[in-house]
């Protein structure tokens, strides 16, 4: 008998019992290491191995001013464990690094709180089968690594360096995540369910799925209203079911369609990634021009006040010309270049022109030009595959969007040619205006001039009439509320843009009439609606294939405990790189509440094989099969969670005659597979549960037939375990 006590406590050794600041609400295994994710009621993350040693707390508000006073509402970690997936009350997913839990990503999928979260992944390494359609990037053969996002608004003069390296960690975890096919779903409290490739490329919205990728089952609670639900080979009657309800949804297109998504997806979420690079270089250029050009103005507006307050009708650029000339210094413009601007603070004014140019040339050749060309390329391969109609147009890539998505980067790419030019021009016109009036004020002052460098008059006209109360450079930099179209002189120059439509070029052909920043605006415009062509078409190919309602609710809907889980269907003999075959059996566990059945009490349910059972009813016969598993006496169910190798652990707290919450706690594991399963008959009638026919065949848990582990003070949700 001890013999027996010894091998049912194997299982099971209490390492620690540790108290917490605040109390814990989510609580996750990392698939991969012995790190386990909490998060507390006052919302904060925790990190933890499995002795005990915190590694890192993290909330949602440390990352953005928007994620302030948000709640966390669920977590999930990403197959290979390198990040997790948080989901916050407002709808908002973001992900984090599993080093230090700095924010990667986040994305607004949804409108409502997440509640949900699965994360899975294909078991075939992309490129493992041999298949001529599994994806490679050509992007590294004809480019360097793709440049990162600048240094944000903040920068010191001089300093355009990059961010660090600990800050810019998703590349690195993106490319390693690229390499199995996986998929992040994502449910709200009001239903809705997104999927997203990589946990970054929204593919479809339509909670746990299936590891074949094939089929999702979706536990919801609430009443079922429609008199019909279309599924894709029969009609589903229900009404006025309010409960805990199962459906199952045909998810195939990710299996059948995976080497397709996968280029799509991996392409896309780059071109995005690229695309932030894009607008953050835009925002420190406008930044680092605009501070540059207020010292400038700071300066040089003093000179109006001046002219006016000694009465001349005249204006700075007539006064600067009457100088050029040789005419004699008007008494406004002498006091202005001797004692408001001075030797010294025309030289600061000219320093911090020639420093914001060096900084703005810098990161368009290291950051903006470099990522507008990978985009540009990435594109090109999009086009190219929006044209294998066969395989691409049934997975949403519309080739007119992805056209026009490809001429705009090109459009895009012009206009960092331009921008280019325009700023080289600015700079040496500014660059000689302040040599020449350096050289005034040296002769105003009466010191010597030889030393001093050259300067081209006709440039100094040119910078009065067109640079000095204007600019070009920041023109193209901003978006204004009015859109300023930029004139072309030369009317030879349209003509000869429109001829060359006929020869394959731009079918827009008033590009350069546009500015950089309403270029990439409408080039990120093009991306949006290229890109969500895919998302629209594989949501409306996830169909409802069936519904099982579980168990009712005596009123409004509340939370019970539920898990889901697939387990390997041992008895097939199938190839893992078939397509969508039936290698895994569905699992769902749930705590029958007191309240739906009078005759079942203190109750677990179980049911499998529900998404397989409608291609079974076909052949005329029932896959479904279900067991009520009976708590012990004096025990009952705070949380369970199915496990690995078809076990189900169950978390359960005694009661006393004092209080409910009192007295000790045990954790039971269930072997699953050896249950006395009860096959349940099915029809298209569903207004009656099928739960109430298996209440003659209840199991009766024993304690002394488990194996169990005792834990001295009474437990509270959640349970996490780990396959590890």
């Amino acid at each position: 008998m001890e013999t027996d006590e010894v091998e049912r406590g194997l299982p099971f050794q209490l390492q620690f019992d540790k108290p917490v600041p605040s109390q814990i609400k989510i609580a996750e295994w990392n698939p991969e290491k012995d790190l386990l994710a909490m998060v507390t009621e006052d919302s904060k993350i925790l990190l933890h191995r499995f002795n005990w040693q915190r590694l890192w707390t993290v909330s949602p508000e440390a990352f953005s001013e928007s994620f302030q006073g948000r709640c966390i509402t669920s977590l999930c970690w990403r197959p290979d464990g390198k990040a997790i997936a948080v989901g916050l009350e407002d709808g908002t997913i973001s992900l984090h690094d599993v080093e230090n839990g700095k924010l990667l990503r986040s994305m607004k999928s949804h409108t409502e709180a997440v509640v949900c979260l699965n994360w899975e992944e294909d078991g075939q390494l992309i490129g493992d089968s041999g298949n001529i359609l599994a994806y490679e990037d050509r992007t590294s053969r004809f480019f360097p690594p793709a440049p990162r996002v600048p240094r944000m608004p903040g920068l010191v003069s001089g300093d355009t360096s990059f961010m660090d390296d600990s800050e810019d960690s998703f590349g690195e975890l993106s490319n390693s995540s690229h390499q199995r096919f996986n998929i992040l779903c994502s449910g709200d409290k009001d239903g809705s369910i997104c999927f997203s490739i990589f946990g970054i490329f929204p593919i479809g919205k339509i909670i746990a799925l299936s590891k074949d990728l094939c089929r999702l089952i979706v536990t919801c609670s609430g009443e079922l209203i429609e008199e019909s639900i279309e599924s894709r080979d029969r009609h589903i009657f229900g009404h006025g079911l309010l409960g805990l309800h199962s459906l199952a949804l045909d998810a195939s297109i990710f299996w059948n369609r995976k080497n397709e998504l996968h280029q799509v997806a991996q392409q896309a979420s780059n071109i995005e990634d690229l695309t932030e690079v894009i607008r953050a270089s835009l925002s420190v250029m406008s930044k680092q021009w605009s501070d540059a050009m207020h010292m400038f103005h700071e300066k040089f507006d003093s000179l109006s006040s001046l002219i006016n307050d000694h009465g001349l009708d005249s204006s700075p650029q007539e006064e600067f010309l009457s100088l050029l000339c040789g005419a004699q210094t008007s008494p406004p413009l002498h006091q202005f270049l001797v004692s408001s601007l001075g030797e010294v603070g025309l030289k600061r004014v000219s320093k911090a022109m020639s420093n914001a140019g060096k900084e703005l040339q810098l990161i368009v050749l290291d950051h903006l030009q470099p990522a507008a060309e990978i985009i540009a390329f990435r594109m090109g391969e999009l086009r190219g595959l929006s044209r294998w109609r066969a395989r691409y147009k049934v997975i949403g890539l519309d080739e007119r969007l992805i056209n026009n998505a490809t001429e705009k980067a090109g459009m895009f790419l012009v206009q960092v040619e331009r921008f280019i030019m325009v700023l080289s021009s600015a700079l040496q016109q500014f660059s000689n205006f302040f040599s020449w009036l350096l050289k005034c004020i040296k002769l105003l002052v009466s010191e010597t001039s030889d030393q001093l460098v050259s300067f081209n008059s006709e440039l100094v006209i040119i910078f009065l009439r067109f640079l000095y109360d204007q600019d070009p450079v920041r023109q193209l930099l901003e978006l204004s509320e009015v859109d300023h179209n930029i004139e072309i002189e030369v009317l030879e120059t349209m003509q000869k843009i429109k001829e060359l439509v006929q020869l394959g070029g731009f079918s827009d052909s008033e590009y350069l009439r546009r500015t950089m920043a309403k270029e990439f605006q409408q080039m990120s415009s093009s991306f949006k609606e290229a890109f969500v062509m895919p998302f629209s078409t594989i949501s409306e190919k996830i169909l409802c294939e069936d519904l099982l309602p579980m168990f009712p609710f005596p009123s409004s809907p509340f939370n019970v405990p539920t898990s889901i889980s697939y387990y390997k269907d041992i008895s097939l003999d199938v190839s893992t790189y078939q397509m969508c075959q039936r290698r895994f059996i569905d699992y769902i566990a749930f705590k029958v509440p007191d309240e739906s059945f009078p005759d079942i009490l203190n109750c677990i349910g179980i049911a499998r094989g529900f998404m397989h059972d409608l291609s079974s009813v076909k052949k005329g016969y029932t896959s479904l099969e279900a067991v009520l598993l009976s708590i012990p006496d004096g025990y009952h169910c705070v949380d369970l969670s199915l496990y690995k190798e078809s076990q189900m652990v169950l978390l359960l707290n005694e009661i006393t005659s004092t209080s409910e919450s009192s007295g000790s706690a045990h954790m039971l594991v269930v072997q699953v597979a050896d249950l006395p399963f009860v096959s349940v008959p099915r029809s298209t009638n569903f207004n009656y549960w099928k739960l109430h026919e298996l209440k003659d065949s209840i199991t009766y848990l024993q304690m002394e037939n488990e194996k169990i582990r005792s834990i001295p003070h009474s437990a509270i949700a959640p349970l996490a375990v780990s396959d590890r």
